[in-house]
């Protein structure tokens, strides 16, 4: 046989085991992600033990069956919970999204299953701060069923977060009124604080509340964010009951814990408040307790251990940003509050900005940069956004109101920061400082 054969006849059999290798490998499944082990208190719970034998057994049917859609998407809903409640962002909403994708990537599956799985897409989307992917995959679960509530709640959260708020109303309305429930509720108590009625979104986050079952994690989060309403009115006390009775319900709950240590910082009792904080922040990695935890080290003149806890915190950034988490607004806020760098934080902060310039949040985080900045004149302009939906913010009126002082214009701001304060007397970041000392030169010129 010459070498020319014998070469073809080689490179033939190399082909057929190639191809035959490359069909192998594409079945061989992806190992599921594994369940992580809770830490402390919330590790202690009955709940616990039954979401850990759910989830077990869920892993041991797939085990079994690689090909069952309907467990893998149950786990994935499973493992974005567990994201909720222990806090670990970074692991739970990739391994979730995952799972999510595989189902996605089968074929011929159950259409109700396909739906399910969309619409859980687009809510982890949502965590990871994908507002434009998560807007497209909740139109993507819209075209295939109009009549379910959750993918109205989607719609309405990507449409909030994108600024786009008459949609957002239009799709909790729907929601609503396809399932008046704890979700549905406090979508229309957000809209409501939104466009400035405060006493509506109380009402609206009560029911939402009450429509819980005491105890659950979702339950305990609806009374957080009512406690956090009555906050920001002023009313501590309506606050502070609220919160112990999340944590009555729920005794590991470290959102309301956090909300303790703030009422303790209002009523001027740092050092307690520095003891929930850190009680709340070795409970959950949640960045907000290490932020307010850095703020109050700062104030009590802890300089060591606000640093400790800012290299903490940009760490724990910096993970999430990995794991495919937006976090450039939370970033500004960070290095403008607690860094006192502007020009760092509006590097963070424009990048939010393109994707997402009609949001007030975001608006709001820009006018401030202007400000500590000295450039009144673009600080008005985002405050003009920012303050187009009439939101009751004390912070963003306080702010609103030294931008106009600055700017010449004292009744109007003397004013605006009359209606901050009355609202919320107990502001105590630096612009509230700011404010108040304004406010306290002008009643003493009296």
């Amino acid at each position: 046989m010459k070498k020319g054969n014998i070469y073809a006849i080689l490179f033939a059999v190399l082909l057929v085991a190639a191809a035959g290798f490359y069909m192998h490998s594409r079945n061989i499944e992806k190992p599921i992600p594994p369940l992580h082990d809770r830490q402390g208190p919330i590790a202690t719970t009955s709940e616990w033990l039954n979401t850990k034998a759910a989830i077990e057994g869920l892993q041991y049917k797939l085990r079994k069956n690689s090909g069952d859609t309907h467990s893998k998407l149950l786990l994935a809903m499973a493992y974005m919970q567990e994201a909720r409640v222990t806090g670990d962002h970074p692991y739970y909403y990739p391994a979730a999204l995952e799972l999510v994708n595989d189902v996605l990537d089968r074929k011929n599956i159950d259409p109700a299953i396909r739906y399910e799985a969309i619409v859980a897409k687009a809510s982890i989307q949502l965590s990871l701060h994908q507002f434009e992917n998560a807007l497209a995959t909740g139109h993507e679960a819209l075209k295939m069923n109009d009549k379910r509530a959750a993918v109205y709640g989607v719609l309405c959260d990507a449409n909030v977060e994108l600024g786009n708020y008459e949609e957002a109303i239009e799709m909790a309305d729907k929601m609503v009124a396809s399932r008046p429930d704890l979700m549905s509720y406090a979508r229309i108590s957000y809209l409501r604080e939104i466009h400035g009625d405060m006493d509506g979104a109380i009402q609206a986050m009560q029911m939402s509340a009450n429509a819980g079952y005491p105890g659950l994690e979702q339950t305990a989060w609806a009374k957080y964010n009512l406690g956090q309403l009555y906050e920001r009115t002023g009313n501590l006390q309506m606050a502070e009951i609220t919160y112990k009775q999340a944590l009555l319900e729920r005794p590991e709950y470290a959102f309301a814990t956090a909300g303790l240590g703030r009422i303790k910082d209002k009523s001027g009792n740092t050092k307690e408040a520095i003891v929930l904080l850190k009680e709340a922040a070795g409970a959950l990695p949640e960045f907000s307790f290490q932020e307010e935890l850095a703020h109050l080290y700062k104030k009590t003149g802890q300089e060591r251990e606000a640093e400790k806890t800012m290299e903490e915190l940009l760490e724990g950034f910096e993970a999430d940003q990995e794991a495919g988490h937006i976090v450039d607004l939370e970033l500004a806020k960070v290095y403008l509050e607690l860094n006192n760098d502007p020009d760092k934080a509006m590097a963070y902060a424009m990048k939010e900005y393109k994707r997402r310039p009609n949001n007030i949040d975001v608006c709001k985080v820009m006018a401030s940069i202007f400000y500590a900045k000295k450039d009144f004149g673009r600080a008005n302009t985002m405050l003009k956004k920012a303050t187009r939906t009439q939101k009751q913010d004390a912070s963003l009126l306080c702010l609103n109101g030294l931008v106009n002082y600055k700017l010449g214009h004292r009744a109007s701001g003397e004013h605006l920061l009359q209606q901050a304060f009355s609202l919320d007397p107990f502001q105590t970041d630096r612009i509230g400082a700011e404010g108040r000392s304004i406010i306290s030169k002008r009643l003493s010129s009296l």
